[in-house]
């Protein structure tokens, strides 16, 4: 029997590591650190978001002519596609598990097509609040600069959203702070929907599981052995100053209600939370010497992206909000 994929779908520091390894911890699951696998074959039907010496556009059209020929037009190329990296994954566990693991999260831009590729696939839509994603970028790939992971934040999250909004039904959704609150009923019914039998003592031994492969989380594997809620209130020290609070206001404005709600979020309380934060000057000058260069560097950086990716132009979308 060919083994059966989890996806785990987040945007970059949403605690997708975590998850993939306490998973990783049962009986007959296997993982590696980041594959990025799919992430070329997702993105041969989707004409925008590669930049490439060809001509992107032109080929994701070749490819669906192609698909026109085949028995089953498009659902032959998904299948071919996912018997390739079903093997993949199978050699990857040395054929001595179940599952297999694929935490990357760059996925978030084509959750729905890898949905489409895999249809007996288990997809966890992992959560974090916003806040702490930005503040955990900023610690992570400090100093603070407003367009850092931009296509991420703009358009993988929007997109991440949509996707679980279109597929709930197959898929399971749950926020990293609940998971980080001491109770095992959300990793109980996490381990439910992947039909894998709840073992307690994988939220101790997760430290233990090795994440073969140099890429994936390059401070959390080595800073948590234990779960703790510290990181979901880090926010707070890193957000401190009026730009960063300013930021990531108009940040919460351009998400919008409804996306927060999806995720399992109050829009409102969480601004009266940033809101109620003590503001001082620390990095305010650096910030905003950094926030001045890319707002003169991000027209250029759009119209040289956007002719291929689609990409966001990020000042423009703040100040809309």
């Amino acid at each position: 029997m060919a083994v059966c994929p989890i996806f785990i779908f987040s945007v970059v520091r949403s605690g997708s590591t975590l998850v993939q390894r306490i998973v990783a911890a049962h009986e007959g699951v296997a993982t590696v650190s980041e594959p990025w696998l799919l992430l070329p074959y997702a993105y041969t039907t989707r004409p925008t978001g590669v930049d490439a010496e060809y001509n992107h556009q032109v080929m994701a059209q070749a490819v669906e002519d192609f698909c026109k020929t085949l028995p089953n037009g498009r659902d032959d190329y998904r299948r071919e596609i996912r018997d390739s990296c079903l093997r993949l994954y199978e050699k990857a566990t040395s054929g001595e598990a179940r599952y297999f693991v694929d935490k990357t999260p760059t996925y978030c831009f084509v959750a729905e097509e890898i949905m489409n590729i895999f249809p007996e696939g288990k997809f966890i839509f992992l959560w974090r609040n916003p806040l702490s994603v930005v503040s955990s970028i900023i610690e992570t790939w400090s100093p603070w600069h407003p367009t850092l992971f931009r296509e991420e934040l703009f358009t993988g999250l929007p997109r991440l959203v949509a996707a679980y909004a279109a597929n709930r039904e197959r898929a399971h959704a749950v926020r990293y702070e609940d998971l980080l609150d001491g109770k095992a009923s959300h990793w109980e019914s996490l381990m439910a929907y992947l039909d894998i039998e709840f073992d307690p003592a994988a939220l101790g031994r997760f430290a233990q599981t090795k994440l073969n492969g140099s890429m994936g989380d390059p401070t959390g594997v080595t800073l948590y052995s234990a779960l703790s809620y510290e990181p979901s209130q880090k926010w707070k020290q890193t957000i401190s100053n009026p730009l960063r609070g300013a930021w990531c206001r108009r940040y919460l404005r351009f998400l919008g209600e409804d996306r927060l709600a999806l995720m399992g979020y109050d829009s409102r309380q969480m601004t009266a939370e940033l809101d109620a934060q003590p503001l001082s000057a620390e990095h305010l000058a650096p910030d905003l010497l950094r926030l001045a260069k890319d707002v003169l560097k991000e027209p250029i950086r759009v119209r040289s992206r956007n002719r291929k990716l689609g990409g966001p132009n990020v000042i423009r979308e703040l100040l809309r909000s």
